[in-house]
């Protein structure tokens, strides 16, 4: 199809009716759903609202409305990433952590909140469930001096607690973190995982059960884990643990009895698992009946329902990524992730899937026609192979010039132990709809393809990740699908590592997009938070003996070789990468003469969850990417480069 004028426009400047307000607008970021009484209650980013977390319920009649109103924000910032901010009973009293004070709260049905936790601005709690009549959370102190230390507690539901911090009851603790705590159905023993410095969770970690006396644990023993990942322990009876692990290279379910026999429950070249990057995360659900519902990730992932006897079978549902099994009750499920048309929560019937139901988010406001269909792809790359997920051009009222190629914008995820899927978001569809492709990329390092690929960046940090980004890049335009003139680069926080890194490589890229990019490894080093104290000794490699390898790798050793167009964007409140780091990166650009720009947002963290600045960014990207490459780019700001 051409456009309404009946002419072909240039690649970059079809009219789409997809704007940055819409974006900003149209793709939930969830937090935890539950199932409560008879209504379906889950945690939702309000961007209009200064990107405050909403408690939300549907009801039985179908009403959406806030359990928790403005001002208040259920958000925790254990582990900064947080995790696990609210959970709710059965009768409806709402517990959740306010991001303001970081302190537990209390609702009761038609009451007002009131505090379960002391007033105490060096103590946070994250990782609420409750369990048997109980509130367990994940409590993480940090102090003047030393180390952050974290355990495990319980809060007591008087209120006792938000006068006399002794109140709380500390259940276990002795390792750097703990997650995932989870009660025996008879209330004696406690199951979790716990990992100390220097591993990260997805490194090595360990299962630990203990026996309760008093309601502590008295004496526990690490029963997986070690060498290996373990994830979310479930209690199928009093003796026997289900529980996900990677000591064959992927995350797949177990079963151990308390004799201390453990079998792989559902053995898959595929992994029901992934970093634990936030508290909550669940994986698989057990169904009353004994089925497990449970996610498998190979690049996308699918829903798989396994029997006591370990036959399986695929449920059909609309997510594809970012798949999490919520809460379970019979034979549903509460599924959050992101379909081919957005991301939202869906209820599921895995028995019937046909008839599940979105209680949020879920399809395009647009029309499905308008979000682009991924291609999974492959290439060979100097460290292996490399996936991706590619993202054509995609407007049903608009084709381009016959022989014209398309711009590329080339996505890199954060973390950079992460991973995406081949689900079309707002703000890919925001590109692709105006005739710019996106390829997202899962370089070497990415999770969700076993671990093996995940530890091809350990020690290559900076070097295996930039030359897969470039690799795939390569690859698209050799394939004639990508204009390889016309490629740039994106990514935020350990992804702007990777822009800043490839853009000082000459001619990789022809235009790069860094938000809040790392720049600087001693800086992020001795800056970071305790969470990632030792992230980098696994990446990199440790201080001070790799300080020669820090210093050689930082884009910031290297400011003369940036010679490639560059925007930056940075929020000024960044406490993982400093607006110096940004500020120094825009210095050396206008020394070198490089068309740039810099954007700086007050208010604004480690990654951007205003309306405003989500808004500003997307068009400023948009122009910059039409700047560069030379197309008009209508109905947005146009950016003044300097």
């Amino acid at each position: 199809m051409t456009t309404p004028s009946g002419h072909p426009l240039p690649y970059g400047s079809w009219p789409s009716p997809i704007t940055a307000a819409d974006v900003a607008a149209a793709s939930p970021r969830l937090e935890g759903a539950r199932f409560v009484g008879d209504e379906v209650w889950w945690g939702e980013t309000v961007p209009q609202e200064a990107g405050r977390t909403a408690v939300r319920r549907r009801t039985a009649s179908g009403i959406v409305e806030d359990v928790i109103g403005e001002p208040w924000s259920a958000r925790s910032r254990v582990h900064e990433y947080g995790g696990g901010s609210w959970t709710a009973t059965a009768a409806g009293v709402l517990f959740f952590v306010e991001k303001t004070d970081q302190r537990v709260w209390r609702l009761d049905p038609s009451g007002r909140p009131q505090p379960l936790t002391a007033a105490d601005g060096d103590v946070r709690f994250g990782g609420l469930t409750w369990q048997r009549g109980r509130l367990l959370a994940v409590r993480e102190a940090h102090r003047l001096a030393g180390t952050p230390r974290r355990d495990i507690v319980e809060i007591p539901l008087d209120g006792r607690g938000s006068t006399d911090a002794a109140a709380l009851r500390s259940v276990v603790s002795g390792s750097d973190f703990v997650a995932h705590p989870a009660l025996s159905p008879d209330g004696t023993r406690l199951a979790w995982i716990a990992w100390d410095h220097p591993d990260m969770a997805w490194d090595r970690a360990e299962l630990r059960v203990g026996r309760l006396a008093d309601g502590i644990v008295s004496e526990w023993s690490a029963v997986a884990g070690g060498a290996s990942s373990p994830l979310q322990p479930e209690w199928l009876h009093d003796d026997e643990i289900l529980y996900s692990d990677d000591p064959t290279g992927r995350w797949n379910l177990w079963r151990r009895a308390s004799s201390g026999h453990a079998d792989l429950a559902a053995p898959a070249d595929a992994d029901t698992g992934g970093p634990l990057w936030v508290l909550g995360t669940r994986w698989f659900g057990v169904l009353d009946d004994g089925r497990i519902v449970a996610v498998r990730t190979d690049g996308a992932d699918e829903l798989v329902v396994i029997d006591p006897d370990g036959a399986e079978r695929t449920v059909a549902v609309d997510p594809v990524t970012r798949m999490s099994v919520e809460d379970v009750r019979g034979s549903r499920i509460l599924l959050s992730g992101a379909g081919r048309t957005g991301a939202g929560l869906w209820e599921v019937d895995v028995d019937s899937p046909e008839d599940a139901r979105v209680h949020v988010g879920g399809s395009s406001p647009w029309g499905a026609e308008w979000m682009p269909r991924a291609r999974p792809i492959t290439v060979t790359g100097p460290h292996g192979p490399v996936h991706a997920f590619d993202y054509p051009p995609t407007n049903p009222l608009t084709q381009a010039p016959e022989g014209e190629r398309p711009p590329y914008a080339v996505f890199v995820h954060g973390g950079p132990t992460d991973h995406v899927g081949g689900a079309a978001s707002g703000r890919i569809a925001y590109f692709t709809s105006r005739g710019i492709g996106v390829l997202d990329v899962n370089y070497g390092g990415s999770s969700g393809y076993g671990r093996a690929y995940r530890e091809r960046l350990l020690g290559q940090w900076g070097i295996v990740d930039v030359d897969d980004v470039i690799a795939a890049a390569d690859g698209l335009a050799d394939a004639g699908l990508a204009d390889g003139s016309r490629l740039a680069i994106a990514g935020g926080s350990a992804g702007g590592w990777t822009v800043l890194c490839a853009v000082t490589r000459p001619g990789a890229f022809a235009a790069g997009i860094s938000r809040y990019g790392v720049a600087d490894l001693r800086r992020l080093a001795a800056d970071t938070h305790d969470f990632e104290a030792n992230y980098l000794d696994g990446l990199v490699g440790p201080l001070p003996e790799a300080e020669a390898v820090y210093i050689e790798r930082s884009p910031l050793s290297h400011l003369d070789r940036l010679r490639t167009p560059l925007l930056i964007e940075q929020g000024l409140d960044d406490l993982v990468v400093p607006p110096s780091q940004s500020e120094a990166v825009r210095d050396a650009l206008a020394a070198n003469g490089v068309p740039h720009a810099y954007l700086a947002f007050e208010g604004e963290g480690h990654g951007f969850r205003r309306a405003e600045t989500v808004i500003r960014t997307l068009e400023a990207e948009l122009a910059f990417l039409g700047e560069i490459f030379g197309f008009e780019t209508p109905g947005v700001p146009a950016l003044e480069l300097e």
